[in-house]
């Protein structure tokens, strides 16, 4: 088998008009319960996938649902403990840098869902939570936004870095270096919260010099013009002198009255070690995003092919 992108989950670069993230803790009351709960949840989330698709399907465009859900390092050792794991996962650990952190907190199940219609989004979710819910606690429920003409909150250009669709597939999906899992996908998940405040008063310069792009063109600005620590500096992350690249979203949410803004990145990766050599690089180097930003999660989860969902309901992966 080679990668097929037809075979693996929602992992590309497609932010979505309307969007919600969720972190969910396994209570562990009852493991053997647990484990049935979530064979089950494998076989009725494909098909509340596919029913969704059917009802949201507009003649011009079709549905614009998409779904990835994940799992943890620490719940896949719940939930298959005599199973094989993929070869890269691992239990999100904080890293730090000489000025800065990005913390590690807890998370069992992730689930990334996006669409043309909140109703869909908030369709998804319910029923996932029907099945879930008497197993499951919430941890986090972010609900994220297109921005104008797709942009980050900061105002500028959105995934200038990422590999184009007909290349992504080789960066966000699992190969034959690890055949059990291959066309899954490593995602992390962390949620940044901003204070606008101070970056709505930098100039529109020093906001470029930050980014390392121009703002309104995305045009991006010769070496000497950016600041040493300019985001798309710092995040960069090299193999034996070849750039890697992750797919990468990064998705405004916001409770305006409040002023509770941020960033919800979220990154697919055909190896967890590139985004993890891409975090420890915008530590190093201090990465302007984090002078005016915290950090409030990160976890790291896998994604399964849905072949491999298919084998979890049918009870065939052990």
């Amino acid at each position: 088998m080679s990668i097929d992108p037809s075979r693996a989950q929602d992992v590309w670069k497609d932010v979505g008009e309307h969007v919600q993230f969720t972190v969910l803790k396994l209570n562990r009351e009852n493991q053997q319960h647990d484990q049935e709960v979530f064979q089950e949840f494998a076989d009725r989330s494909q098909a509340i996938i596919r029913s969704l698709r059917i009802r949201d399907a507009k003649p011009e465009s079709g549905s614009q649902l998409k779904v990835a859900i994940g799992i943890s390092n620490a719940a896949w050792d719940y939930l298959f403990p005599n199973a094989p794991k993929p070869k890269e996962l691992e239990t999100y650990e904080t890293l730090k840098g000489p000025e800065y952190e990005m913390p590690a907190t807890a998370g069992d199940l992730f689930f990334h869902i996006r669409a043309s219609d909140e109703a869909v989004v908030y369709e998804a979710q319910t029923q996932f939570q029907r099945v879930l819910a008497p197993i499951t606690s919430v941890i986090d429920e972010t609900k994220g936004f297109r921005y104008f003409e797709g942009r980050a909150i900061i105002g500028f250009i959105d995934g200038t870095e990422a590999p184009a669709v007909e290349d992504a597939a080789d960066y966000a999906l699992v190969g034959d270096e690890d055949p059990t899992f291959e066309n899954g996908s490593y995602a992390f998940a962390q949620k940044w919260q901003h204070d606008m405040p101070v970056w709505e008063h930098m100039s529109t310069e020093n906001q470029e010099k930050a980014v390392g792009r121009e703002k309104f063109s995305d045009f991006e600005l010769a070496d000497e013009d950016k600041f040493k620590n300019a985001h798309n500096v710092a995040s960069q992350f090299e193999v034996d002198g070849v750039e890697q690249k992750i797919v990468r979203m990064n998705v405004p949410f916001s409770n305006p009255a409040a002023g509770n803004t941020g960033t919800y990145f979220i990154g697919y990766a055909r190896h967890w070690t590139v985004t993890k050599g891409m975090l420890k690089n915008m530590l190093a180097q201090s990465d302007f995003l984090l002078t005016f930003s915290k950090i409030l999660s990160g976890q790291v989860y896998f994604i399964p092919s849905r072949d491999l969902l298919a084998k979890i309901a049918d009870d065939e992966f052990h």
